[in-house]
């Protein structure tokens, strides 16, 4: 059985129909052609799926769509644009926190929350609030440098 969700994606308002146990990471990618927003392990542990629901860091992986009813979900498409990156995506360019790419959405999305919640984090903040975001690429080093740099820029310190 299933039915219409309502929800703002990316700043512009959707009704999908989903099944019941439908999961946000798959209505964001084969419905609604999302692709950012990643399956990396499906349990939960490696954060590839994150997106933001009003403002926090949610594992799209483990949220049932019907979750998001009226709710306004964010994915890195709506953080900013290829055009106009955001502050965290271009700090996450310009610092190599970039390889292979794959983890890297999930990782710019909790970076998101964390700034938004605590503006200012040290290194030891950022390292704990990335804790559940996998990378097989990089050994953490320029990605918490990235958070730091966008931290700095977005509190106009920089």
């Amino acid at each position: 059985m299933g039915r219409f969700v309502s929800f703002t994606l990316n700043g512009k308002p959707v009704r999908v129909y989903v099944e019941d146990n439908e999961i946000l990471l798959n209505t964001l990618r084969y419905k609604l052609g999302i692709k950012s927003a990643k399956y990396g392990c499906g349990i939960g542990e490696c954060g590839a799926c994150t997106v933001l629901v009003d403002g926090r860091a949610v594992l799209s992986c483990l949220t049932l769509t019907t979750e998001v009813e009226g709710k306004e979900v964010l994915t890195a498409e709506g953080l900013g644009t290829p055009e106009r990156l955001h502050t965290i995506q271009k700090a996450f360019a310009e610092h190599a926190a970039v390889q292979c790419g794959y983890c890297t959405p999930g990782f710019v999305m909790t970076a998101a929350a964390l700034l938004k919640e605590n503006p200012n984090p040290s290194e030891e903040e950022v390292r704990e609030y990335i804790r559940g975001n996998y990378c097989r690429c990089t050994g953490y080093y320029n990605i918490v440098k990235a958070i730091l740099a966008a931290a700095k820029e977005l509190s106009g310190e920089a």
